[in-house]
């Protein structure tokens, strides 16, 4: 259909025409209200906006030869972070010659994963980064069906 056609069906019946596929040959076209058109999809970008989760990254720091109990609280305050539904950066900070062994990190960042087994996945595995080693851990996502 001719263009000037089109666009006068258009306004007879009060329409706009938009262009849905300018790449098709011939270019495809329809008679649709724009305005209500752009209303109706910023709505449902404002409604998808509204029911996604923004995950942050909280971060639990460590020495190599830190205490149980030490051990203890930051892997309760690490799984209080998991069980909100935030990533955890597991990092372990190497001083002077620690950082000659770090197996004593490997271990510490194993136990670490092994206590938050039941509710976190290791995303990322522990790796040295300059003076530090670093494992990022993700929450468990339960599927309630």
């Amino acid at each position: 259909m001719p263009i000037r056609e089109a666009l006068q069906i258009a306004l007879d019946r009060g329409a706009d025409l938009v262009e849905v596929a300018p790449s098709a040959k011939p270019p495809v076209c329809r008679i649709m209200d724009y305005g209500k058109f752009k209303f109706e999809q910023s709505k449902r970008d404002k409604d998808a906006r509204k029911k996604q989760k923004v995950i942050t990254i909280k971060e639990v720091k460590m020495r190599p030869n830190i205490e149980d109990h030490d051990f203890d609280v930051k892997t309760k305050n690490a799984r209080k972070f998991l069980t909100s539904g935030d990533k955890v950066k597991f990092t372990i900070m190497f001083r002077g010659r620690e950082i000659t062994h770090p197996e004593l990190g490997m271990k510490l960042c194993e136990k670490f994963a092994a206590d938050l087994a039941d509710i976190s996945t290791v995303e990322k595995i522990p790796k040295v980064e300059g003076k530090n080693m670093v494992m990022i851990l993700l929450p468990k996502i339960e599927n309630n069906d």
